[in-house]
């Protein structure tokens, strides 16, 4: 988050949605429950993408080393193979305004626009869906 561009999402943005210094210990927790795809190039985590059983995905990071170097894309990739052989239909998240357009180059759809208060600040994301044949 903290990679953004500010003119995206200002420093005061980005500091409500993640705080620093992240806190490791809710970190730990979340992904031992998540337990998210992980992509790593040696012992380096380079990205990671969390599927929920009934489609949600929660959280897709990629390290900002790591951007535009095809992660996302594969973790993407293997996260709708895995989804289709669970037999799940629709696969839906909320994309921050960066997310919105590597979702939609993969077949999401943007529903609706989201203005959300997260500590104090103003947050826009966006509900998307995608439909799975």
């Amino acid at each position: 988050m903290h990679a953004i561009d500010p003119a995206i999402y200002s420093l005061e943005q980005q500091e409500a949605w993640a705080h620093t210094p992240p806190n490791y210990s809710y970190w730990e927790k979340r992904l031992s429950l998540k337990k998210p795809f992980v992509a790593m190039v040696e012992t380096t985590i380079v990205g990671f993408i969390e599927l929920e059983e009934n489609g949600h995905i929660d959280c897709a990071y990629t390290h900002p080393t790591y951007q535009k170097c095809g992660v996302m894309s594969t973790l993407y990739a293997y996260t709708e193979n895995v989804a289709q052989q669970k037999g799940i239909k629709r696969l839906f998240l909320e994309a921050s305004i960066v997310a919105k357009p590597f979702f939609e180059k993969r077949g999401f759809v943007a529903l609706t626009r989201n203005d959300i208060k997260r500590n104090g600040q103003m947050i826009v994301n966006f509900s998307m869906e995608k439909i799975l044949s």
